[in-house]
């Protein structure tokens, strides 16, 4: 195919409308893939607002995809007509650069973004080089696959850079749609997990997911009470907190994680982390070799997001749906529809 059909927004702020690009022949180390499902992140969101300032109009939203193998470009390598697939926020990288051959594809600076420069998956059909084209396993719930390709290896990367013991206690701030599949990796995982959260009706839910105790985000006196017993602290949220009462919630050589895009600056006192040598890090989604093992993780311990379903074309309804708050706790456009 040389168009891509799909739900496109054309200024920042704008709702998205039907509309069909001219995308030229398939490139050589290109793969095409049909769409089923793709998940609607928050991301979606600050890319079609443009609040990160790196969008580019027009584009299809949408990087959290499902589909099968359509069509595959003359030099693409392992993948097969038919084939089961998903798509995450990278759909290509340079793959000469150092981190690429490092095995960092996702720290490339040619990175191509799925969506912004890019038509993502908010379509009938999307394209991606090969390696960033990643054959799901078996057994996986395809409806609800497509968040774990952007949410799911973005709380899980902590876990595999930095070699988190199953014997580590670790915190989840905001139980959303991150925190709570970082709730779930981390129980699967078999560390003992503490999710903090600011609504109250939240905290027999977080328990669902596997939390062993749950804490009031914005309450002093508990964050106090579990001040240095913390060996990962993921910060899911876009909000500023309490930095320096999360910060002392960390034991000696504790890590405070931020995966979620806080636009204020963060401040971080120099003696709460020389004290007990504590470190605050941040990452990205993760390599497409990081996205297969989260997968194949996944499936063997059928973790799985909790989803609401909507029709493609009720994605101005999805949308408004997460802007509003109101989604528990990843959206899935179902494509078709």
């Amino acid at each position: 195919m040389s168009k891509i059909n799909g739900w496109a927004v054309t200024q920042a702020g704008k709702a998205l409308e039907r509309q069909t690009f001219e995308v030229g022949a398939l490139g050589a180390e290109e793969i095409e893939v049909a769409v089923d499902y793709c998940g609607v992140c928050h991301s979606d969101l600050s890319m079609i607002n443009n609040e990160w300032g790196m969008s580019r109009y027009p584009f299809i939203p949408g990087h959290e995809i499902i589909g099968r193998v359509t069509a595959v470009g003359t030099q693409a390598k392992g993948l097969s007509v038919g084939q089961r697939v998903g798509i995450g926020w990278t759909a290509g990288s340079c793959m000469h650069c150092q981190p690429c051959l490092s095995g960092d594809q996702n720290l490339c600076n040619e990175l191509v973004a799925t969506i912004g420069s890019h038509h993502g998956g908010f379509a009938d059909t999307v394209r991606a080089h090969w390696a960033w084209t990643i054959p799901l396993p078996e057994g996986i719930d395809l409806a609800s696959a497509g968040p774990l390709l952007c949410g799911g290896i973005t709380v899980l990367k902590p876990f595999l850079e930095y070699g988190i013991p199953p014997t580590a206690r670790v915190g989840v701030v905001g139980i959303g749609g991150l925190g709570h599949m970082a709730v779930k990796f981390a129980a699967a995982w078999g560390c003992e997990v503490t999710a903090f959260t600011s609504t109250a009706a939240k905290a027999d839910e977080a328990r669902g997911f596997g939390a062993h105790r749950v804490v009031a985000s914005r309450d002093a006196d508990a964050i106090a009470a579990i001040a240095g017993t913390l060996d990962l602290l993921l910060i899911t949220v876009n909000v500023p907190m309490d930095w320096n009462a999360l910060l002392g919630t960390l034991a000696p050589n504790g890590r405070m994680h931020v995966v979620g895009v806080v636009l204020e600056p963060i401040p971080v006192p120099a003696f709460t982390l020389i004290g007990k040598q504590r470190q605050v890090s941040g990452s990205p989604t993760g390599s497409p070799v990081d996205i297969a093992r989260m997968l194949a993780f996944a499936a063997r311990h059928d973790i799985r997001p909790q989803i609401e379903m909507f029709p493609m074309s009720g994605v101005n309804e999805a949308l408004k749906h997460l802007e509003e708050g109101k989604a528990r706790y990843r959206i899935v456009l179902e494509g078709g529809r």
